[in-house]
């Protein structure tokens, strides 16, 4: 026979971490490279997987989209939106490994000049394949200014981490 597989614990309460959010957020960085974005359709919920990079303070997220897309037209109506990374695909059969972080902020195009070449060349050491798509006339480059993280671990394990 093979060998038994130990059943995980799975915690049916919620409970307060102290995860040190910035650095979770930085090792998520390194470890992935697609993250989900929430934004307001009119009132009603729109998410898109996204190509994210986040600025070495941890304050900012960056991706970009092509500016015909939902998601670009709905952070023009309203900026307000939650990004949430995740190790899922690494963890698949662990549940309590899984973490996941929302960073809720407000998202912003930011248009050329010094401040888009400093968040371009980040964004490209991350995603260099991406540099002819980040180049194009029909790209927006998008910085979320975060303003909370919300970490989430061991199933039930939440951390908050507010920027204010």
């Amino acid at each position: 026979r093979g060998m038994a597989v130990k059943k995980e614990k799975i915690p049916v309460t919620t409970r307060n971490g102290k995860a040190e959010i910035p650095e979770r957020l930085k090792d998520l960085d390194v470890k992935e490279n697609f993250a989900v974005l929430a934004t307001d359709d009119a009132g009603l919920p729109y998410t898109s997987l996204i190509s994210y990079a986040l600025t070495p303070d941890v304050k900012t997220a960056i991706f970009a989209t092509p500016k015909g897309t939902r998601k670009y037209r709905n952070i023009l109506n309203s900026s307000q939106v939650a990004l949430l990374i995740d190790n899922r695909s690494k963890s698949k059969h662990k549940l309590m490994d899984t973490e996941a972080i929302t960073i809720i902020g407000t998202a912003k195009h930011v248009r050329k000049g010094k401040k888009w070449d400093e968040l371009s060349k980040i964004f490209l050491r991350k995603h260099p394949d991406l540099e002819e798509f980040l180049h194009a006339q029909t790209t927006a480059l998008v910085a979320i200014q975060i303003t909370e993280c919300v970490h989430v671990s061991h199933f039930q394990t939440r951390s908050v981490w507010n920027y204010r």
